[in-house]
Order: structure tokens, then C-alpha cells, then sequence
């Protein structure tokens, strides 16, 4: 067997809003764009000149419309991790520039910071690392 991950599909309410904000954070690109679905991916990966091995190829991010708001904690959220001669904060302090918030759910005293996109859904900052 041969699988690939191939995508995380965020459900939102305004596709544009989330893909572009999306975009913005992890300096991706679109990749494919219709009313009710954008792709995002890697810069490397639609660069028409360089081949991306099958498995090297990690996964994209869909977002498409949902009618429905968010109500509960994610169950399976996004993390972020600076590279390591980065600084946690300083990238913290970019995505709240960008409209995410920092958010509280019963984390504690740990060593990543949980964040919500413009739409609600968690996201984390690690500590910087390779």
C-alpha cells in the first residue's frame, strides 16, 4: 500500500478570509482557487521547475465552506514551529498582528502557546527548532 497525506481540509465559514490568513502565516500560495474550495501549498511545491518526489511531498492545506459555526475544542489542531534561530514570541507577536488570538484551553505551564485563527480554530507555536 501506498498513501500519501495529501491534505488537512479546514471547514470555514468564509473561504477567501481563512485561505488568504492561512496563506499569510506560512507563506504558502494557492495553488487551485474556486467559490467553494482554496489550496493552499508549499512555494516549492507549484514551482513548474523542480520536481518534488511523491514522498517528499508534504500536505496541503483546503479550505471549504461549512454553514456551521465552531462550538467545541478542535480535535485535531495545526502546530507551528519557528525555525530554530527564530523566537517563539516574535512569531506569536506576527500571527496576532495577522489576527490570531492567544486562547486558554487548560494547557497549563507548557512550552508552546496556543493561538486561534480569525474563525476559532486552535492552533499552537512551538519553540523554535529545526
Amino acid at each position: 500500500m501506498s498513501l500519501r497525506w495529501y491534505t488537512v481540509v479546514v471547514d470555514c465559514h468564509d473561504v477567501t478570509a481563512q485561505s488568504r490568513w492561512w496563506a499569510a502565516v506560512l507563506g504558502w500560495q494557492i495553488g487551485y482557487e474556486a467559490d467553494d474550495e482554496v489550496v493552499l501549498a508549499p512555494p516549492h511545491a507549484l514551482d513548474p521547475d523542480r520536481h518534488v518526489p511523491r514522498a517528499e511531498r508534504g500536505p496541503g492545506l483546503i479550505f471549504v465552506p461549512v454553514p456551521e459555526g465552531k462550538t467545541l475544542k478542535n480535535r485535531l489542531h495545526i502546530d507551528l514551529a519557528p525555525a530554530r534561530e527564530d523566537d517563539q514570541e516574535t512569531e506569536v507577536r506576527r500571527l496576532e498582528s495577522l489576527g490570531a488570538r492567544r486562547i486558554d484551553i487548560g494547557q497549563g505551564d507548557v512550552t508552546w502557546i496556543v493561538l486561534a485563527d480569525p474563525e476559532g480554530n486552535e492552533f499552537c507555536v512551538l519553540s523554535p527548532r529545526d
